[in-house]
């Protein structure tokens, strides 16, 4: 008999004595490894490898929510349709409508404060909000502000219900977002999307004011004629934009104003009807990688002095062409647009520090911030 059928005999033989032990109750083998021979290979059950964990998920199916209506149906008593109707006084006293609108509002405050875009409700005489439990109720203009395209509207009516205002800021491009407005007057549409971009300006919406302050939230939830003015929410229900506008010949592309913007305009709005605003007295612009180049600048960022207002703050206090202000009181200035609308709300008469690059020096500058001339808001008489 050769070594390898010794070697496998000893192991049937082997296998033969465990199952006999096993076949008799009360028997104990006393078989030890001795008995064994040495050049014998012992048979082990090996376990079969734990399966490859999946590839992780894009999108976790816990982030995905099942449906919207909760959430739809807890926002929508706050929601209203707008109507505002504008009257002009004819030769002998007659009035005579000349336009009637139609866009959407929202309750932020349960004492009858709502809040809408400023296109909605601009020249009208008469505004009249409604609700989805059939309640017409006047409202009027608590205050106003065309440049930023925002509006507060009062009501005579406590105990609203009222949606929370969110965190803009806090919201991430790709996170879930829903819509409510009554498009082409559907009232009471509810669409949903996702966040799609963050701080769009004028250059990228056009046809807007041009001395307007936009930093829009960007969406794919369906914004048309008539949202304007209506809340745009994350998945807690909390207002992160006002539906504001949308790209001629786009496919769903719409654009909110941030409710981080509406918090710091509010106090303005609600004190004063109208915003005052500030101004540093230079014209700036975006810094071009070619003057960049020529100004010694390491990046892009901050807002490149292109002209100082005679006799303004800026001037002043030595600030000159080609200068670039990289920080306005404490926080970092990336573009002019963030300048523009910091200098603005700050406050007139109100003293400040600029951080100011010229060439390879970098040093602070305070000055006192002057106002900025009002531009006639009244709409033309037809």
């Amino acid at each position: 008999m050769t070594a390898g059928a010794r070697a496998l005999s000893w192991v049937l033989l082997a296998g033969l004595v465990a199952a006999c032990s096993k076949a008799s109750p009360g028997h104990t083998s006393n078989a030890s490894s001795s008995s064994v021979p040495s050049g014998a290979v012992p048979v082990v059950a090996t376990p079969p490898p734990p399966p490859a964990p999946p590839p992780p998920s894009i999108v976790r199916s816990e982030g995905m929510p099942g449906s919207f209506a909760p959430l739809a149906r807890r926002a929508d008593p706050a929601v209203a349709t707008v109507k505002a109707r504008v009257e002009r006084q004819q030769p002998g006293g007659r009035r005579r409508t000349v336009a009637e609108g139609l866009g959407t509002a929202f309750v932020y405050d349960p004492e009858g404060y709502l809040l809408t875009n400023n296109h909605v409700i601009e020249g009208a005489t008469d505004i009249l909000v409604s609700f989805v439990d059939g309640r017409d109720i006047k409202a009027t203009v608590v205050g106003r502000d065309k440049h930023t395209d925002v509006a507060v509207l009062k009501v005579d009516e406590k105990g609203l219900p009222s949606l929370p205002l969110g965190d803009s800021d806090f919201i991430e491009v790709g996170d879930w977002v829903v819509a409510i407005g009554n498009p082409f007057g559907l009232s009471h549409t509810v669409s949903a999307g996702i966040l799609s971009a963050k701080g769009r300006t004028r250059d990228d919406v056009k046809g807007l004011d041009p001395s307007g302050y936009f930093n829009f939230l960007q969406t794919d939830a369906s914004i048309n004629p008539g949202n304007s003015g209506g809340p745009l929410l994350n998945l807690k229900g909390e207002v992160v934009g006002i539906n504001a506008a949308v790209r001629a010949n786009a496919n769903n592309i719409g654009f909110a104003i941030p409710i981080n913007m509406v918090r710091q305009l509010l106090p303005m709005l609600l004190r004063d009807g109208k915003i005052r605003r500030s101004q540093v007295g230079v014209i700036v612009d975006v810094l071009n990688s070619i003057e960049a180049g020529r100004l010694k600048r390491p990046d892009r960022k901050g807002a490149w002095v292109k002209t100082v207002v005679a006799g303004g703050p800026a001037e002043r206090a030595g600030i000159a062409p080609d200068d670039v202000i990289i920080g306005f009181e404490g926080n970092a200035i990336s573009d002019p647009n963030e300048l523009r609308w910091m200098a603005s709300i700050a406050g007139v008469n109100k003293t400040v520090t600029l951080r100011v690059a010229r060439l390879e020096r970098v040093f602070d500058v305070r000055l006192t911030l002057g106002e900025l001339p009002e531009i006639n808001e009244e709409p033309d008489e037809p």
